[in-house]
C-alpha cells in the first residue's frame, strides 16, 4: 500500500502542482476506491506518508503554490480577495495567502478584467445606465472595490494600455 501511495504521489505531482490539502485528499480518496475494507487509520497513514514523501523530495510547497497562483490570478484579472478565497479553498493557510497577495496590484488586475470583458476604456459601445450597472456589478463580483471600478471607468484607453504595459513584468 505504501509503494502505491508513493507512486500515486509521483504521478500526481508530475502532472501539476498540488497543495498539501489537495494531495492528502486525493490520496485518501483514491485509497478508499482502490483498497477494499481499508480502515480510516490506514487511509490516514497512506495520505500522511504521501504528503511526507512529497515534502521530503521538495515536490510540495504551499508558499510557492500561493505565490504562483497570485501572480497568475493578477495576470488573468482576479482581485486580491478572489485569489485569497481561492487559495483558502485549496487549503492554503490565511497567513501564507495574505503574504502571497501582498505584491498584487488590484488596479492592474481590474484593467485586465476590463480588457477581457470590453468594459471601461475598452468599451466598444455607448454607455447607458444598464451597461454601467452591469460593468460595476462585474467588478464587484470579481472582488474589486467600488473605487477601483470607478478608477477604471475614468481612464482613457491610452492610460489603461500604459498601465498594462508597465505591468507586463508580473
Amino acid at each position: 500500500m505504501f509503494s502505491w501511495a508513493r507512486n500515486s504521489t509521483i504521478y500526481r505531482i508530475e502532472r501539476r502542482m498540488h497543495t498539501e490539502k489537495q494531495l492528502y485528499d486525493a490520496i485518501a480518496r483514491k485509497a478508499r476506491e482502490k483498497f477494499e475494507d481499508i480502515s480510516d487509520a490506514q487511509v490516514k497513514a497512506l495520505a500522511d506518508a504521501a504528503v511526507k514523501f512529497a515534502y521530503d523530495n521538495k515536490a510540495l510547497d504551499d508558499t510557492a503554490f500561493a505565490e504562483m497562483s497570485s501572480r497568475s490570478g493578477m495576470r488573468s484579472g482576479r482581485s486580491k480577495r478572489a485569489v485569497v478565497q481561492r487559495l483558502s479553498q485549496k487549503g492554503i493557510a490565511k497567513e501564507t495567502a495574505a503574504a502571497a497577495v501582498a505584491e498584487m496590484d488590484d488596479l492592474y488586475a481590474a484593467i485586465v478584467l476590463a480588457r477581457k470583458r470590453a468594459f471601461g476604456p475598452f468599451r466598444k459601445v455607448g454607455l447607458d445606465e444598464k451597461r454601467k450597472a452591469k460593468e460595476f456589478s462585474a467588478f464587484a463580483r470579481g472582488g474589486f472595490s467600488f473605487d477601483i471600478g470607478r478608477q477604471v471607468f475614468a481612464m482613457t484607453l491610452e492610460e489603461a494600455e500604459n498601465i498594462l504595459d508597465a505591468g507586463r513584468h508580473f
